[in-house]
């Protein structure tokens, strides 16, 4: 059937309110099995996510700064994740390239409805080698190269200050594990419903 249409724009507060919120069905989460680092703990994730049929699992939507301070964001597609960081690509000149290029810092989100998950990943971003970057550019489809002048293509990477996994609920005591980078490794902040607790509950630095 149809999807319902949006009402007049006088009604439109009353329509939104209306619509609803945290349809998915969130899994059970183990506190004793939660990893040391972020890395191993959004790999798990993401791979429940493809396998409930999440479509397109790693689209995120990344967040840069412009030259006037605002936040721009735009959905793109995750091309790796390991303890350098969180990868991603496009053109030099792009928007995001000249802004990446002036303040290389940015933020990362996944949303995981039917799970009702995100991932929040935020940090400074550093340029991956050009054998790396030509390297991606090289699995992509032929259209996708075509017009991609040599040199323009570049991959990134998201080095992590702050990862922040976010479970939904219900009660709206939500669950959040949030990995702090530190000196010697990961502090991991645990709270919300998978704590048992509202507030926050230190799970310890990790080395």
């Amino acid at each position: 059937m149809p999807t319902a249409q949006p009402p007049s724009s006088s009604a439109l507060r009353e329509w939104l309110r209306g619509q609803p919120s945290l349809t998915g069905v969130a899994p059970t989460l183990d506190l004793a099995a939660l990893p040391d680092d972020p890395v191993p703990l959004f790999v798990d994730w993401i791979g429940e996510a493809a396998e409930s049929g999440v479509a397109e699992p790693h689209a995120a939507t990344l967040a840069t700064v412009d030259d006037d301070g605002v936040p721009d964001a735009r959905t793109l597609i995750l091309k790796d994740v390991d303890a350098r960081g969180w990868a991603f690509a496009g053109t030099r000149s792009s928007r995001k390239g000249e802004q990446i290029a002036a303040r290389a810092a940015a933020a990362l989100n996944f949303w995981w409805q039917p799970l009702r998950r995100a991932v929040r990943v935020r940090g400074m971003i550093q340029e991956a080698s050009e054998a790396e970057s030509a390297a991606d550019l090289a699995a992509r489809s032929a259209d996708a190269r075509r017009g991609v002048a040599p040199g323009e293509w570049v991959l990134w990477r998201i080095v992590p200050a702050r990862v922040e996994f976010w479970q939904g609920a219900a009660d709206r005591n939500h669950s959040r594990i949030v990995f702090q980078r530190t000196d010697g490794g990961w502090s991991r902040t645990v709270t919300g419903e998978v704590a048992g607790v509202a507030r926050d509950r230190v799970a310890g630095e990790r080395t």
